[in-house]
């Protein structure tokens, strides 16, 4: 009946949100409830916020700490229900193997020359320098996709390193022609915290425009057809305008032959009368 599977994450040094299973033999109509205390707590508190998702029990919490604690300390979890039918569950956390950065938001992206400038916000829920960022990028063409990571504050790029200060870096030696795709995420440095858990992706952001091979391809059939059409028109339209301007000269022989063929027409017709 106790329930199972209990995971925690501490989003962004914020607040906890804490996911688990009904036990087994537990009843449809169980209601767990979460409490949570550590030292320094004078009362153990009591979690009120509480959904529930595909059969899996969600509870979140704010959770944080004097500044001056140092280290952290255990947090504890206990999860029972009224009736004496619901065995409880008690846990024992470190928190600093829980925290989850939070996405970091507004990247911008500018491009100098033949480099590409990206920046974006830092938390400002972190101590500083507790935090490290990774860039992956890659060439919005698909048949020469790329990803280069920056880890630890350096970019390895064909054998080059840029050295990444807090929320910003750079990317040389791009394409001109082409069109990149960036998104960022932190990680806690392990001298602060233990957690192995990284922020969420940002929403991606482009730069550049890539060359569009089958437009030049198309215009290269199209416009030589256009140009040998159009030159065709022209020349039977010039064709037709001399024609106008400059009609063609009687043959005087045809003239003489018709005005004596109606002679002789006009003699043998007064011959019968």
């Amino acid at each position: 009946t106790a329930a199972v599977d209990l995971s925690c994450v501490w989003h962004n040094l914020e607040y906890m949100v804490c996911r688990w299973r009904p036990g087994e033999n537990a009843s449809s109509d169980t209601n767990y409830t979460l409490f949570y205390w550590f030292d320094g707590l004078k009362n153990h508190k009591k979690c009120n916020n509480y959904s529930m998702h595909q059969g899996i029990f969600v509870c979140i919490f704010n959770l944080s700490f004097p500044k001056v604690t140092n280290p952290y300390p255990t947090i504890r979890i206990l999860i029972r229900d009224d009736s004496e039918e619901i065995r409880p569950v008690c846990a024992s956390e470190n928190p600093t193997t829980l925290v989850k950065p939070a996405t970091p938001r507004r990247v911008t992206l500018s491009k100098i020359n033949d480099e590409i400038y990206v920046e974006w916000s830092e938390s400002d829920t972190f101590p500083e320098n507790c935090l490290f960022y990774e860039v992956e990028y890659h060439s919005g063409d698909l048949d020469a996709t790329q990803i280069i990571k920056v880890i630890f504050h350096y970019l390895q790029l064909t054998g080059f390193f840029s050295y990444v200060e807090n929320n910003y870096t750079s990317i040389p030696s791009i394409d001109p022609n082409s069109r990149y795709i960036f998104k960022v995420r932190a990680k806690p440095k392990p001298e602060c915290y233990s957690s192995k858990l990284c922020s969420d992706w940002s929403e991606e952001k482009s730069i550049g425009e890539k060359t569009d091979s089958m437009f030049h391809f198309v215009l290269i059939i199209i416009i030589p057809l256009t140009v040998a059409v159009s030159t065709i028109i022209l020349l039977v339209y010039l064709k037709r305008l001399k024609i106008l301007i400059l009609p063609p000269i009687p043959d005087p022989r045809e003239i003489l032959k018709r005005m004596f063929g109606e002679q002789n027409e006009d003699s043998q017709v007064s011959k019968k009368l």
